[in-house]
């Protein structure tokens, strides 16, 4: 999630019209189009497998710390708090933060290839396992954590998740089992204009229960098999139904920028931001703040900063803000980080691909796009999808994403174009079978029914 730092005050926002234009800003011309990675971990003690808090000679901050003192990384404070690192100005690397149970976030720099977003991820790996390892501190990518209870799970010391933690229970069942218990790997990617960004919309939100199935890996909850192959996925389904899910509109005829700024001004908000401070306004949506009437701040208008810190907190499958944020695919290591960035841009990237992609899935009913993202976290590959499964989707959108990723060229030092960070997935659609369940078959055999192998076998 966003880490909000003080900054110069933005302009107060006028009318709906800004809001929309703030998002239409984000257009640009295919020679700027960039990719950008978000990935989390679950962070662990090497010696008991249990969950690392944030205090402590061992806990998240002394992680922190180190990263600084090795790597040069700057903190961003939230009171006494490191909550986030940066890296010095003119440097890149991307963000560090922290997510509500600790889960260790890389949000990348906005990136020209997925070689690349390869090399960021290497570099960012690199890094905290070498200041993890003096601390005996492990890295886990999974979809859901495999052990822990949600009592048993840290709590991170930033005010936007007081808030959030507090409204969870109130909307969903399971919120605060996806703030605290969850970890994912997303990509942001470009559009040209409205009618690219609404055609690469439906496309991605079709798809994205597909990407779901690929990286379903998350079958395990508290030393147990969970009756899911991507628990995370599940977990989706039972939070906040204002602000998830597979968004029908962006299908409809009209769509465009300001049908999104409709739907996002009907979202009820977390918090509004102010002097270092989370005021909390869960409930209120931000039309009510956009005509003066929140009781927490009578009269005052938001400012356009106000508008992103809320366009961040909608949780759909697919989210907008000056770019597209794909959100379906568990947690994963190395190969799989980069193998979540190479489908999407193979699909949508290159004109011939997105237009083949659109044609794999423009007849979809609702009512059929919807039964694929309430059945694929507990089938995944298997679902059921009109006279075939999920499968065979699954392989003609990795052959659509191969040719998208050939045309595009662009190559490594080897000569190799983007289209070798799709190994995992062709492994993965070759045999049929996901992540999850091969974790589920070790379970079964080598590992004698016990969860704690996981800790060494899925390891960073």
């Amino acid at each position: 999630m966003s880490t909000r730092q003080d900054s110069a005050p933005s302009p107060i926002i006028g009318s709906r019209d800004d809001l929309v234009a703030w998002i239409a800003a984000g257009c640009k011309p295919a020679a700027d189009w960039r990719i950008g990675t978000e990935h989390e971990k679950f962070l662990f003690y090497i010696d008991t497998l249990q969950p690392v808090p944030y205090g402590g000679p061992r806990g998240v901050r002394a992680l922190m710390e180190g990263l600084i003192a090795r790597f040069g990384w700057l903190p961003i404070m939230e009171g006494e708090n490191i909550i986030a690192l940066k890296r010095p100005e003119g440097e890149s690397g991307g963000t560090v933060s922290l997510e509500p149970g600790g889960q260790f976030e890389l949000s990348g720099e906005p990136l020209a290839s997925v070689h690349e977003v390869g090399e960021e991820t290497q570099q960012h790996l690199d890094q905290v396992l070498t200041a993890g390892s003096a601390l005996g501190i492990g890295f886990l990518g999974v979809g859901f954590s495999p052990n822990w209870t949600l009592a048993e799970t840290p709590r991170m010391p930033k005010k936007r998740y007081e808030v959030m933690t507090r409204y969870m229970p109130t909307v969903g069942t399971r919120g605060l089992d996806m703030m605290y218990r969850t970890a994912t790997i997303q990509v942001n990617l470009d559009f040209a204009d409205e009618a690219d960004m609404v055609r690469k919309f439906r496309v991605s939100l079709a798809l994205q229960p597909i990407a779901t199935a690929i990286f379903a890996c998350s079958p395990f909850t508290e030393g147990k098999p969970n009756g899911f192959l991507s628990a995370r996925s599940e977990v989706w389904r039972h939070t906040d139904r204002n602000r998830t899910g597979m968004l029908p509109f962006v299908f409809e005829p009209g769509m465009g920028f300001e049908r999104y700024v409709d739907y996002a001004l009907q979202v009820p908000m977390y918090f509004v931001y102010r002097n270092g401070n989370y005021i909390d306004v869960a409930g209120s949506s931000f039309r009510d703040f956009l005509d003066g009437r929140l009781t927490q701040l009578p009269g005052e208008r938001p400012t356009l900063d106000d508008w992103s810190d809320h366009l961040t907190t909608l949780f759909p499958e697919v989210r907008m803000k000056r770019f597209l944020e794909m959100r379906g695919a568990d947690g994963g290591r190395w190969r799989r980080i980069c193998a979540v960035p190479a489908l999407w841009a193979g699909l949508l990237y290159d004109q011939t691909a997105l237009d083949a992609a659109y044609d794999l899935v423009k007849n979809w009913s609702a009512e059929e796009r919807q039964a694929l993202r309430d059945a694929v976290p507990k089938s995944a590959l298997h679902t059921p999808l009109r006279r075939g499964k999920v499968l065979d989707v699954a392989r003609e959108a990795l052959a659509i994403a191969k040719a998208g990723h050939r045309r595009r060229a662009l190559r490594n030092t080897k000569g190799e174009d983007e289209s070798l960070f799709l190994e995992p997935i062709e492994a993965i659609l070759q045999q049929g079978c996901t992540p999850a369940e091969e974790m589920l078959a070790r379970y079964e055999s080598e590992w004698g029914r016990r969860t704690d192998p996981l800790f060494t076998e899925y390891a960073f």
